[in-house]
């Protein structure tokens, strides 16, 4: 695997006929940051080495999330890496075959597409201390750690099948190809996160392409994992190994992070996190200010637990109305939504609630976790109407 500069990067994918809007925005990018592609203000937040999608900028944008738009969630800074050198190895006692593929190699294999919201397990946390009064440690995201997308690549059971998966293979752990990680003075190592083989085998994409596009640098490029439904840091960007053991793994992506630790939980924290929760967000600036007379308030609800089946809004703080769907709701995506408002000036908090097909609700309050994850409650949309 090479580390490539923006401008090698773009020739050797022109050469390749790989070369579209995403890897142009490399060259066009900042010369240096964590984040390669154009930040914008109107489009984002950023946070360092993150950038959180501005939810009005999602207004009138269709099902899946432009590119553009799509958040940055990184460890470290986003590595150029020419596909031309990259190598995907899987490894370990629970294959029968080690393998080693090229880029080419990946993209000669039958091919799926899926569309699927990914998503950071902290999304919301700022919720935790604006409306629950709680002290939590991460970026502060408000809604906008999320996005989805149509991703094309090979199930990553098809590559597994080519290494022969012995019968006693418990876990299959991808590893990033990005810097690796120092939390404080501890070096984490590279971004990497074990997954039972039954969800392995099941629905986890290699996916190489995003909307139509190769995935550009900031989302996995050449070649990332796709996990749907679950949490974000499943879906390993710039994967460049796969480890298949027939003993359990772990790493601290699963250990010291992404579990649930407080009072409520044991001192090693909950089980490791697997599926998202249940969340809505209105397509407005937060907070909002709006004119007074007849509008469209206009939203989207997902869940990692099912296919959204309802939502209710309510502005007042105490009718709840239902609001009309539009299109349907995916099943590791979203659903989009509206309901007509006539507001008076004023100030209101405008509140969104959702219900999935297995009964999953958002409660009023979510359980505290030091680490601020899947923050679920009903969030408060300030809103000034003039």
């Amino acid at each position: 695997m090479t580390i490539v500069s923006r401008r090698t990067l773009l020739r050797g994918s022109l050469a390749a006929g790989l070369a579209g809007p995403a890897l142009f925005a490399a060259e066009s990018a900042r010369a240096a940051g964590p984040i390669v592609k154009p930040l914008p203000p109107e489009l984002f937040n950023v946070f360092g080495t993150n950038a959180e999608t501005r939810w009005e900028s999602l207004r009138g944008t269709g099902y899946h999330t432009p590119i553009d738009r799509f958040f940055v969630r990184n460890h470290t800074s986003t590595p150029l890496i020419d596909h031309r050198t990259w190598r995907l190895d899987v490894h370990g006692s629970g294959v029968r075959r080690p393998l080693r593929l090229s880029y080419a190699d990946l993209r000669a294999l039958p091919a799926r597409e899926v569309s699927a919201f990914i998503e950071c397990t902290g999304n919301g946390r700022s919720f935790f201390t604006s409306q629950q009064g709680q002290t939590v440690s991460g970026t502060a995201w408000k809604l906008g750690a999320v996005g989805v997308a149509r991703w094309r690549g090979v199930p990553l059971s098809r590559v597994l099948g080519l290494a022969g998966v012995k019968r006693e293979a418990v876990d299959v752990m991808p590893v990033g190809l990005d810097a690796e990680w120092v939390d404080g003075s501890v070096n984490r190592g590279h971004v990497r996160r074990p997954l039972p083989i039954a969800k392995a085998l099941d629905d986890v994409l290699l996916a190489y392409e995003m909307n139509g596009e190769p995935l550009p640098p900031d989302h996995g490029f050449p070649v990332r994992v796709v996990v749907p439904s679950w949490i974000g840091i499943a879906s390993i960007k710039w994967v460049g190994s796969i480890e298949v053991s027939s003993e359990p793994l772990s790493s601290p992506w699963d250990t010291n992070y992404y579990r649930l630790f407080g009072p409520s939980y044991p001192a090693e924290g909950s089980a490791p996190l697997t599926e998202q929760v249940v969340k809505s967000a209105f397509e407005l600036p937060f907070p909002a200010t709006v004119g007074a007379g007849p509008q469209q308030l206009t939203g989207r609800s997902w869940s990692g637990g099912g296919r959204i089946r309802r939502v209710e809004v309510t502005t007042d703080g105490t009718t709840w109305r239902r609001a009309t769907p539009h299109g349907a709701a995916g099943r590791d995506g979203w659903l989009r939504w509206s309901v007509p408002w006539r507001p008076e000036p004023g100030t209101y908090q405008l509140r969104a609630r959702a219900v999935d097909e297995h009964g999953h609700t958002q409660p009023e309050q979510t359980e505290f976790n030091r680490l601020g994850y899947l923050f679920d409650a009903v969030v408060r949309h300030p809103v000034t109407v003039v």
